[in-house]
């Protein structure tokens, strides 16, 4: 359940990839033990926020299943992960301009903590950052992050004006914080790339009963 004394907060889940490394495209309607990847993420954060949105760049009629908006980047070309969060920032900005957060995940990523949104947005109001991002094992996961809405102009000259197009390079300039997350039993971030991390993520779906 949400946290009823905090902010308004929107989830977005990032689904607006080509799925390269996957060899397929929208990877994320691959099945994982019978259910689809976005359907585990769907079940993991809706729980986590306020109001639910999934980015994509895919046909519509594709996600039929599912009772959420479906928003393609407000940047056409498809710009990356930076031009996904800039959408939801957007969306938020026009259609909930109350909710002072937007928090992402990627779409391929089932194994989400069920308290990761609390953690980042508790983590935000203790350090007074206007993002956090999560991390394991050492490694951050920048798609993974809570972002202060008001950061979409900034956002935007940055993609248009500057070109950026990696995450890491637009947040260091940023007031970010960092929230790490245990990797026993396993990376609650592991994240379906290949074909092969799908096996891998059957194994770990069966032997800890996420």
């Amino acid at each position: 359940m949400t946290n009823c004394n905090r902010e308004g907060i929107l989830g977005v889940i990032l689904a607006g990839g080509k799925s390269r490394r996957f060899g397929e495209s929208d990877k994320f309607f691959q099945k994982l033990n019978g259910e689809t990847l976005l359907s585990r993420v769907i079940e993991r954060i809706s729980t986590q926020v306020d109001m639910l949105i999934i980015n994509s760049n895919s046909e519509r009629k594709k996600f039929s299943e599912y009772p959420y908006d479906i928003i393609q980047d407000t940047i056409p070309g498809y710009a990356g992960p930076l031009a996904g969060i800039l959408t939801g920032m957007e969306w938020a900005s026009e259609y909930l301009p109350e909710y002072k957060w937007v928090v992402t995940f990627a779409a391929d990523a089932p194994f989400i903590p069920l308290d990761c949104v609390d953690k980042m947005h508790n983590t935000a109001i203790n350090d007074d950052a206007n993002i956090v991002c999560a991390a394991s094992g050492g490694r951050t996961h920048p798609v993974c992050a809570l972002w202060q809405t008001q950061l979409s102009k900034p956002l935007r000259i940055a993609i248009t004006q500057k070109n950026i197009r990696k995450i890491d390079t637009w947040t260091e300039s940023q007031n970010l914080s960092i929230v790490e997350f245990p990797i026993e039993p396993f990376d609650p971030f592991f994240n379906i790339n290949h074909l092969e991390d799908l096996v891998q993520a059957e194994k770990i779906s069966k032997l800890f009963r996420d």
